[in-house]
């Protein structure tokens, strides 16, 4: 029989221990508002002096130059075309690698490919970045002469295939984790094996591959170094993606490296900007969450 006072010692030190979890898991939110709350602080410096509506709504970025102009527009047109480059070029990548991976590859094939494809998210993303204007850019020069040396196109490949990974991992989890009983019972129909994967597996995985997707461009929108050296720094509103394009994070990275004073209104513009980024991000991860349980509902009732 164990001892009453034992017992309630071990009590004692078991509801100390579940404190250390629980500042785990409170830490992050804490830091989550913290870092929000700062941003949001000196955002307001800047919009005491520039319309919110201006900055909201206008078209024209010239934060740095003698005739200042507030417009996020081009800033937040650029951001989104390279993610959606990107999204674009690595949808093939990282969907193909995770029905190869995880619906045709032996075993012995799976434990190696799979590591070797999530290398890649531990390249550091200025790399990727010297590697868009020194090999993709003159390659992409020979089949379009009129490239310019910055442009969308490149930082959008080298940005793809950095979050390839995100989606190829996240992805093949959702087809791997699919019960094999569905797989054998859709055999015992005469189904093929393209039928099950498109008819049977991608609605059983839909969450986890739809997470994938919104993840990896939330990914790309917050990506810094690679548009900040490959895209440029032409804050435009354009449709050609030849072009050099500035993006959000590349205007918060030029800002932050100095090339504004401290306390100017441009100074402060990289935090309007950052505010405005940080709301981007969040509605995306938020529109990530509600999908992934929506289409789960949806799953379950199949």
């Amino acid at each position: 029989m164990i001892d009453e006072k034992v017992f309630e010692e071990k009590v004692r030190r078991e509801n100390k221990f579940k404190y250390l979890p629980m500042l785990a898991s409170i830490l992050p939110a804490f830091f989550f508002i913290i870092i929000l709350s700062f941003v949001f602080i000196e955002a307001l410096a800047f919009f005491q002096r520039v319309p919110i509506n201006e900055f909201l709504f206008g078209f024209e970025w010239s934060a740095l130059f003698r005739d200042k102009s507030f417009g996020s527009i081009p800033l937040v047109w650029s951001t989104f075309v390279i993610a959606f480059i990107a999204l674009a070029f690595s949808s093939l990548l990282g969907l193909g690698s995770a029905i190869y991976i995880s619906e045709y590859a032996s075993e012995r094939r799976r434990r190696v490919l799979k590591p070797l494809i999530e290398l890649l998210a531990t390249i550091p993303t200025v790399v990727y970045g010297f590697f868009a204007l020194q090999y993709i850019t003159p390659a992409l020069k020979i089949f379009l002469p009129d490239i310019e040396v910055y442009n969308a196109l490149s930082s959008g490949i080298a940005m793809g295939i950095m979050i390839t990974p995100i989606i190829a991992t996240l992805a093949e989890d959702a087809l791997y984790s699919v019960p094999y009983s569905l797989r054998m019972a859709a055999y015992s129909l005469g189904a093929s094996k393209s039928q099950i994967i498109f008819k049977i597996l991608f609605r059983a995985a839909l969450p986890g591959i739809a997470s994938a997707y919104i993840l990896a461009f939330a990914r790309a929108i917050g990506e810094t170094m690679i548009v900040a050296i490959a895209a440029g720094s032409k804050p435009v509103f354009t449709l050609n993606i030849l072009e050099s394009m500035q993006t959000m994070t590349g205007y918060i990275a030029q800002v932050a490296t100095g090339d504004a004073p401290f306390g100017t209104i441009e100074f402060y513009s990289l935090y309007g900007v950052a505010l405005y980024l940080l709301m981007i991000v969040l509605t995306v991860n938020l529109i990530a969450v509600y999908i992934s349980r929506r289409f789960s509902y949806l799953v379950s009732r199949l």
